[in-house]
């Protein structure tokens, strides 16, 4: 979603309708919406939103793809890669490991 991230910030359509409808199939919260629809330029609500979803899980990142579909179809390409067969979704965990070697 990053590379394509930015294609979709100045395409998506987060209109009331949209935001909504992810609202509604649990995609995002109601206070995430009411956020959302609190910002007036349309490229800065799209930024919030894919904000929003980078910090959901893998089932409602497919909510989005289905909404997505079904509202602004043609932007699915950008997510879907393979002819539309499969998706990526980048998770980055940082973890901190402390290693201790000892002698006997």
């Amino acid at each position: 979603m990053i590379i394509n991230g930015i294609q979709l910030l100045d395409r998506i359509d987060a209109d009331v309708t949209f935001v909504t409808e992810l609202a509604t199939v649990g995609c995002i919260t109601w206070p995430q919406r009411e956020h959302l629809m609190h910002i007036v330029q349309p490229r800065d609500r799209n930024d919030k939103l894919l904000e929003f979803l980078t910090r959901r899980s893998v089932a409602d990142f497919q909510k989005f793809i289905n909404v997505l579909s079904k509202e602004q179809h043609y932007l699915v390409q950008f997510l879907l890669i393979d002819g539309g067969k499969t998706y990526f979704v980048s998770v980055c965990i940082n973890t901190n490991v402390l290693l201790i070697a000892g002698r006997s």
